[in-house]
């Protein structure tokens, strides 16, 4: 009896994570796999191998923020209104792992920008989609939960590309050739995320809307706190910055990739358990844990020794996954329409992402990497007291 009593236990906690989320939360691995291989060699890639500016690195990454975000709008939009759901996701990872590869081609900023705005096109048809179907197939009351498992999954596959970025700079050199061949390989990481999502999740029923689309009230509502994410989306930099910054106070190329495997380890140290936490004191506490890091990721970038840019990586990793887990976390539990309000959510962080970071890349650019950072932390600070000020007056 004590056997079978534990067995049921055992199974009572596992069965809270539907086996559909644990499979897309596999393709999540290795297509992210494939995208760490890339991300912290890009910005060398593209300043120091082909000779670009800061402020041309600030384009692809606007570029490459607004295709990635803003077509999400169209995509949650088509999955609530005609309940297409699996055939954008499927579409999605499809095309992100055939243009990976091709920027190993390239030999400007402006294709660079262009492959990377294709692959980021895949990212924006398949995430609303997605997240609906995480949605659907988790519990209310274990949401949070169910989205920090499938993030630990998805940036764990990010750590273990960007440690595979590091051994092959580490062992092979850090020539143009090994550049590109790091862009070539990624193919295989990335059609094995497609046939996971192709052939082992299971589309959830069509439910179309055939009622013309409106925001509900509560809909509304989640606006406000959407807002207060998008604005420091905008002053927050990109971590293509970040390693910039790092190779100007003397960070060897070949280490960058470890910089951003600080980030994603602590991604996936912490995801889980903030999804437990989510669940206990609510999203809006969590969103201002993250705002704070950032806040303090961006004073370690004011520090010229190079041990604070190792801190500057983790609390950017804790931004990114608390503040991520909680407004997905926050929409999946206040909204009606769940696919459109991440589409507003995505379309939202595509506008202000692809503005800050063009921003950030001219004032850098113009007036030096100080004026950048000053910028940044000057509306990120102000930002945080305002969230303060409004979440504490609505209690």
């Amino acid at each position: 009896m004590n056997k079978n009593s534990n067995i049921q236990s055992s199974r009572s906690n596992v069965h809270k994570i539907d086996k559909n989320v644990v499979v897309l939360g596999w393709v999540s691995f290795f297509t992210d796999m494939a995208t760490a291989m890339i991300n912290p060699i890009l910005p060398i890639f593209v300043v120091v191998i082909l000779h670009e500016g800061v402020d041309k690195l600030g384009i692809i990454v606007a570029v490459a923020t607004f295709v990635s975000y803003a077509l999400r709008l169209l995509s949650g939009y088509i999955s609530d209104r005609y309940g297409i759901v699996k055939p954008l996701v499927v579409s999605g990872y499809a095309l992100s792992a055939l243009s990976k590869p091709l920027i190993g081609f390239s030999h400007s900023y402006k294709s660079v920008a262009a492959l990377k705005g294709l692959e980021r096109l895949g990212k924006a048809l398949r995430s609303a989609p997605k997240d609906l179907l995480i949605a659907s197939y988790s519990k209310k009351r274990a949401a949070g939960k169910t989205f920090g498992f499938h993030k630990t999954l998805d940036i764990a596959g990010e750590l273990t590309g960007t440690l595979i970025a590091f051994f092959v700079l580490w062992n092979l050199g850090e020539n143009e050739h090994i550049f590109r061949s790091i862009f070539l390989f990624t193919i295989i990481p990335g059609l094995i995320g497609f046939i996971l999502v192709a052939f082992f999740v299971k589309d959830i029923p069509k439910k179309p809307k055939k009622e013309r689309f409106t925001l509900t009230v509560k809909d509304k509502k989640v606006m406000g706190v959407l807002l207060f994410y998008f604005w420091f989306v905008f002053f927050m930099w990109s971590d293509a910055f970040f390693a910039i910054k790092a190779k100007s106070v003397g960070i060897a190329v070949m280490l960058i990739p470890l910089l951003f495997a600080v980030s994603t380890g602590t991604q996936t140290l912490t995801s889980y358990l903030l999804g437990i936490w989510i669940d206990r004191v609510g999203s809006i506490k969590v969103m201002s844990f993250g705002y704070l890091n950032a806040i303090l990721a961006l004073i370690m970038l004011w520090m010229k020794n190079p041990l604070f840019i190792w801190f500057a990586y983790a609390l950017l990793g804790l931004f990114s996954v608390s503040t991520l887990n909680a407004i997905r976390t926050y929409i999946a539990t206040k909204s009606d329409n769940k696919g459109s309000v991440y589409g507003v959510f995505y379309a939202g962080v595509a506008l202000f992402g692809a503005l800050g970071a063009y921003v950030c890349g001219t004032i850098w650019h113009s007036f030096g990497m100080e004026a950048a950072i000053s910028f940044s932390l000057a509306g990120t600070t102000l930002l945080f007291l305002l969230f303060l000020g409004k979440m504490y007056a609505r209690s």
